[in-house]
């Protein structure tokens, strides 16, 4: 991990030699106050049309009654949902890059961040695994939206397991422990190892790793290292790609909206099986422009690429619903990397 650090610069971001130290230091950092309130609101505007494109194309096939377009931001997925079940997989399955998240990823105090992290002198690149979550509540998502236990590497190949992955965890609401805030192990990163995972949790696509086996293996004590991360909106939750973390429940009736973005240098593989390149978003020695050629990039669906490799192909699920494709599985590569201990819908897909 020492050679992960890179030396503080004030110039490059917004980060204090003090939150820089503590990215390295502990494996996380919560910046309770980033984003300006305009930028947030695009990307919340992005989500929106991709709610309202889905529940267009769900009343338009006769799945659900009502495009509950008079419905907020906060709970409109989840009254769609209470009609088509997990028609939030939909949502966060969909691979297209909006517009408004791509301003998100590529606006100046975030792409400072990734500079004071991981050099100025480098080429910085965006990781193709990027995520929107649409965690409704428990009580209709079933499970679908809280993510185990696990390190973000254990997704990846091992080629990418020694490279720097910064992510940033971005609410688009304010988050708290009752909504399904994020937990992580202060510290889990530090060995530079990566537990043991095991596939799949419950009825999900989610690799987990156990308390016990983060204990014994990264040698962290689960009893006093986990911090509960409520993150406002217009925060940010930085996280290093070995510290453990998992999601919590959403008891709330509302929707707990984030991003998971991520960054590291284009030089380095990044682990995702030869799917989809990173893109490059800055070069190095250059200021950056404050803008990134996303091109074809953002348009590329890398979901519908990892399941073209690695899914079985179904004329019953490409017919469903009447034409347009509802298919509510997920499955990828990290599903044959860890021991499959559980089955379900979404491991019967693997080719």
């Amino acid at each position: 991990m020492a050679r992960w650090r890179t030396p503080y610069d004030a110039a490059a971001g917004p980060l204090t030699a003090e939150q820089h130290a503590q990215f390295f230091d502990e494996g996380f950092l919560i910046l309770p106050s980033l984003l300006p309130a305009d930028v947030v609101a695009a990307a919340i505007d992005s989500v929106e049309g991709l709610v309202d494109g889905l529940a267009r194309k769900l009343h338009s096939a006769g799945a659900i009654s009502s495009t509950h377009a008079d419905a907020d931001f906060h709970t409109r997925l989840a009254r769609v949902e209470r009609e088509y079940p997990h028609a939030s997989v939909l949502l966060h399955k969909g691979g297209v890059l909006p517009e408004g998240i791509q301003r998100v990823w590529g606006h100046n105090l975030l792409m400072g961040i990734a500079q004071q992290l991981l050099g100025s002198d480098v080429d910085i690149a965006g990781h193709p695994v990027w995520n929107l979550r649409c965690k409704t509540p428990e009580v209709l998502s079933a499970g679908q939206a809280t993510v185990p236990w696990h390190q973000d590497n254990a997704y990846l190949d091992e080629e990418s397991w020694d490279v720097l992955q910064l992510t940033a965890w971005i609410p688009l609401v304010d988050t708290n422990a009752t909504n399904g805030c994020m937990q992580v192990v202060r510290g889990g990163h530090r060995r530079g190892g990566t537990a043991t995972h095991a596939c799949c949790v419950g009825n999900t696509w989610y690799i987990e790793t156990t308390p016990e086996e983060l204990e014994s293996t990264l040698m962290v004590d689960m009893r006093t290292d986990v911090v509960t991360c409520a993150v406002p909106r217009g925060g940010v939750l930085l996280l290093n790609n070995l510290i453990p973390h998992r999601s919590l429940p959403n008891q709330s009736p509302g929707i707990r909206w984030s991003l998971d973005l991520r960054w590291q240098r284009a030089d380095q593989p990044n682990g995702f099986d030869g799917l989809k390149a990173s893109v490059l978003m800055k070069k190095a020695g250059e200021p950056y422009s404050g803008s990134v050629a996303w091109g074809n990039w953002a348009q590329q669906d890398r979901t519908q690429l990892q399941a073209a490799a690695h899914a079985k192909a179904s004329e019953e699920q490409a017919e469903k619903v009447d034409g347009p494709t509802f298919d509510t599985t997920i499955a990828g590569p990290w599903m044959k990397k860890w021991p499959l201990v559980h089955s379900n819908r979404h491991t019967a897909t693997l080719a």
